[in-house]
């Protein structure tokens, strides 16, 4: 007998350990979850195909805005637990860099697509970054994200 087919194969455990104030924050984010999955798996029928990805970007903007307000304004949450949802995945570090930003005009960012050069014409910014008192048109939507307006003016 070969001793090496003896060996059982070690068994990986890599099971994640909570930081303590999980349990306040777990509920919130499992249903922003749930609805994340619903609308992955919405059907997208008689859409554009910019339009099926627009609640993604709205659930993706509620859950990074929710660890944010928690950990800098109301100062709920540890720091422990802020790098673990940011870590996990459970909201986008890049966006919450743009929102901590002590440059006006950040606060109120919708998703980074509207400030990317190049992703628009003339290598602006997304029409949705514009005052509303400035706008011609009244009334639009960001082609990327679906957002009406997020300028820090409006």
């Amino acid at each position: 007998m070969d001793i090496r087919r003896e060996k059982m194969p070690k068994i990986k455990t890599s099971r994640v350990r909570y930081p303590e104030g999980w349990e306040l924050i777990e509920p919130t984010l499992r249903e922003l979850d749930a609805k994340m999955r619903e609308a992955e798996n919405d059907p997208h029928d008689g859409k554009r195909k910019c339009e099926a990805l627009w609640p993604i970007f709205t659930i993706s903007h509620q859950k990074s805005r929710y660890i944010y307000d928690l950990y800098h304004r109301r100062k709920e949450i540890s720091k422990e637990l802020y790098e673990f949802c940011l870590d996990q995945g459970y909201a986008d570090r890049n966006l919450i860099a743009k929102w901590k930003k002590v440059r006006p005009g950040y606060e109120r960012l919708c998703c980074l697509r509207c400030i990317q050069t190049r992703d628009h014409n003339f290598a602006t910014t997304c029409v949705c970054r514009v005052p509303k008192h400035l706008r011609e048109e009244k009334v639009i939507e960001c082609v990327h994200c679906g957002c009406r307006g997020c300028a820090s003016g409006d």
